[in-house]
């Protein structure tokens, strides 16, 4: 009743007030009497006037500023997607993605669509903008620097670090003494020319080489120590250089430059003396997301945005004031993680890609049409490898690494990225780099970063020492081993019941590992530990529980299925138990049938499927994910279709042919290590001629008898299925039943899908 009446208001409200405008507007149509109104007539039809109109719209600078951010970042996540899939980090994606979308490629094939997406009015916006996001990614890497770190490992960090800055350098003003007369821009000093070349040739992309450490698990050794407090010293070293060269470059002398030197260190005094201490003081007081309130939060953003402003006056770029402001934030983790997580999704997904497109827009690869300008490219790009490379390689064999080492650290080092492309559009701005110049110094930071991971697996294979992220621990500990691979921290926690049902009183004679691989873009060094300690909490709690004894083993990757696959191969486990993923079923009336709850289909799945790809039900439900584990883990895998999993008491086990005997030795170790009743389905009505399975049978109610049982009846009621804690299947005999469609399935209890080894 009460939903009648307020739709009857509603109605009331609605209709009465719009009749009360209406007669309003006729009542003010007599003033107009004596006021020769103009009606505007264009002489088009209404038609015509509406598309002229929607044109106009789209032409707005404002809607052409909106369709660049969204063709942008939709390209920039495909081009990163591709390059994580390859194992390579995600920048080269969005590098790639830029050139694509720039004069090199749509704008040589597509010039129309080119010119209306980036009309060259249009540049101005999308430059203001990237640099936005220029100066928050900056504020980004200056908290992510651990002046802690470098103290500790101050000397062999400098050593290095500074080796690998001046060796290149050195050797980048050689090669602008060879190229200076034919490709220096007119009116440029060769001083200038050379410390720009110099500079882009001894920058190192720190955040790049620290996603790389941590992603092939190296972060927490000696080794990735070392190579990161490197990286932080030469990023800090660099950044000071370059706000000397743009400072001598701008003042066109070096004398005239000191002014502008002299300026920027009372700045940086400025800023460690006094705005420091201050923000410590504000930090110390508001370091938890309840009491950090919009006020403290602005006073930050403040610090940010006039530190920025300060250095752009000075003369030495706004980007250097961003990263001395974020590097004398708050030391105090917890205050440094919540400012970067408010920072880093806004900087990194949505304004971090517009620099990369407006580099690509800037990036004419067309305009190396002569094999002499690919000679010098090849030249640039030794010049760089050998300079960065064997440089840190060396210095690193000098402060006592071994050659392994020494060659790791040299290919990490020679890691450029995003921070090159900076500083070569610092130097393309002030006109001190050609078109020809850039675009070659952009593939040259291209090749030096795509080459770093191909580089480490080299060395590692040339030196016979495999880098496991598997401790050692985990590979030599127990007989029957168990992997356990979770994503969400609660469904661990049935993973690990399920696992512990298995190996309950196996006396020490068996080993459980549980496993968390997340995206590597999703944390950063001052959540990882917090990450890494709450992704574990409920299954830790619940091993408390149980009373059993766990490993775990956390990994930040690009690359998860593979992980999952390289870690379940070389730690030799003999079993894999993973969660069920999405399919394409969920959402639809089948997912509803299965019980999963209900999502968008997966648009992956559903082109396969219309496309003809793959069959409806096949592997179903099972994502690209968990298909590709299957396939390629060679130890047995099992896939928990989690129903609110508690315990293994009360089992059901259908076969569906003689292959699904296999079944037999997992159910043997839940009747010994949990006392489970089992029932065993004789779906396929062979298993009464199968004298070996029976026999198997009579062996196990030797020493369990009353806890096996074998049933033929093929209908398989509701009431059967609510008192069952587990049904486990074969892998073939899942498929086969998600094809028969049977009614039955909507029923089931938490399934345990296992694939023999």
């Amino acid at each position: 009743m009460n939903k009648f009446r307020n739709s009857f208001f509603y109605i009331g409200v609605i209709g009465g007030f719009t009749l009360l405008m209406y007669w309003i507007v006729q009542l003010g149509s007599g003033l107009e009497e004596g006021r020769e109104i103009v009606i505007p007539t264009t002489g088009k039809s209404q038609w015509k006037e509406f598309m002229d109109s929607l044109i106009h719209n789209f032409e707005h600078p404002l809607a052409i500023l909106l369709a660049q951010i969204v063709t942008i970042i939709l390209v920039a996540r495909f081009f990163g997607w591709l390059c994580g899939k390859i194992g390579q980090p995600t920048v080269i994606g969005e590098i790639i993605a830029g050139i694509v979308l720039g004069p090199s490629l749509i704008g040589l094939y597509f010039p129309e669509f080119f010119n209306n997406l980036f009309p060259i009015e249009s540049l101005g916006n999308l430059q203001f903008l990237s640099q936005i996001g220029l100066i928050l990614f900056m504020f980004v890497i200056g908290m992510e620097l651990d002046i802690s770190v470098l103290k500790n490992k101050a000397h062999d960090a400098v050593v290095i670090s500074h080796a690998s800055i001046i060796i290149p350098f050195a050797l980048g003003m050689g090669l602008a003494y060879y190229i200076y007369t034919s490709f220096s821009p007119e009116g440029v000093q060769f001083l200038s020319f050379g410390l720009f070349l110099g500079i882009a040739m001894s920058i190192t992309a720190f955040p790049v080489l620290a996603r790389i450490v941590q992603e092939r698990g190296m972060h927490k050794s000696r080794l990735g120590t070392v190579v990161i407090t490197c990286a932080a010293a030469d990023d800090i070293t660099a950044w000071c250089l370059l706000a000397a060269v743009i400072a001598i470059v701008k003042a066109g002398s070096f004398v005239s430059a000191l002014y502008t030197i002299g300026l920027a260190v009372l700045y940086v005094l400025f800023m460690i003396k006094v705005v420091r201490p201050f923000l410590k003081r504000v930090g110390d007081l508001y370091n938890t997301k309840e009491n950090l309130s919009k006020p403290i939060v602005a006073i930050f953003f403040l610090t940010l945005i006039l530190s920025a402003y300060a250095t752009e006056v000075i003369g030495i770029h706004a980007l250097f004031g961003a990263f001395m402001a974020g590097a004398i934030m708050p030391i105090n983790t917890s205050f440094r993680n919540i400012f970067i997580e408010k920072v880093e999704d806004v900087a990194l997904v949505l304004l971090l890609p517009l620099f990369f497109v407006y580099t690509g827009l800037r990036t004419e690869i067309g305009l190396l049409n002569d094999p002499y300008l690919w000679k010098v490219t090849g030249m640039i790009i030794l010049v760089a490898i050998v300079g960065k490379f064997i440089g840190s390689a060396i210095a690193a064999k000098y402060v006592g690494q071994n050659w392994k080492d020494s060659l790791t650290i040299g290919a990490l080092m020679n890691t450029r990225g995003l921070m090159e492309l900076v500083v070569l559009n610092i130097g393309y701005d002030l006109g001190v780099l050609t078109p020809e110049i850039f675009a070659m110094m952009v593939i040259m930071a291209l090749v030096t970063t795509f080459m770093t991971g191909p580089a480490l697996d080299l060395i590692n294979w040339g030196f016979r020492k495999k880098l496991d992220l598997i401790p050692e621990e985990i590979i030599q500990q127990g007989k029957f081993k168990i992997l356990i691979s979770f994503g969400h921290p609660e469904r661990g926690r049935s993973l690990l019941r399920l696992a512990h049902a298995f190996v309950k009183k196996a006396n020490g004679n068996a080993s459980l590992t549980a496993m968390h691989l997340t995206p590597v873009d999703e944390i950063n060094q001052y959540n990882r530990k917090q990450y890494e300690e709450e992704s574990f909490a409920p299954i830790k709690s619940e091993s408390e529980k149980l009373d059993q004894k766990i490993l775990t083993l956390f990994k930040a990757t690009h690359d998860i299925d593979s992980d999952i696959i390289d870690v379940t191969n070389k730690g030799d486990f003999d079993l894999l138990l993973i969660g069920e993923g999405q399919s394409i079923f969920e959402g639809s009336m089948l997912g509803k049938v299965l019980g999963f709850t209900t999502k968008i289909i997966s648009p992956e799945k559903l082109y396969n499927q219309v496309t003809g790809r793959k069959g409806f039900f096949e592997n179903s439900p099972f994502d690209e994910r968990t298909k590709n584990i299957i396939k390629k883990t060679e130890a047995p895998v099992g896939i928990l279709i989690d129903k609110g999993f508690e315990s293994a008491s009360v089992v059901f086990i259908p076969v569906f042919s003689k292959s699904d005997q296999f079944l037999l030795g997992y159910a043997q170790k839940l009747i010994n290590n949990s006392g489970s009743q089992i029932t065993f389905l004789d779906a396929s009505g062979k298993l009464d001629d199968n004298m070996e399975f029976k026999e198997s049978i009579r062996l196990i109610e030797q020493t369990a008898p009353n806890h096996i049982q074998l049933i033929k009846d093929k209908t398989v009621d509701r009431d059967f299925l609510q008192v069952q804690n587990l049904m486990i299947i074969s892998h073939h005999s899942w498929k086969d039943l998600i094809e028969t469609k049977s009614l039955w399935l909507a029923d089931i209890p938490s399934t345990l899908i296992l694939r023999e080894k």
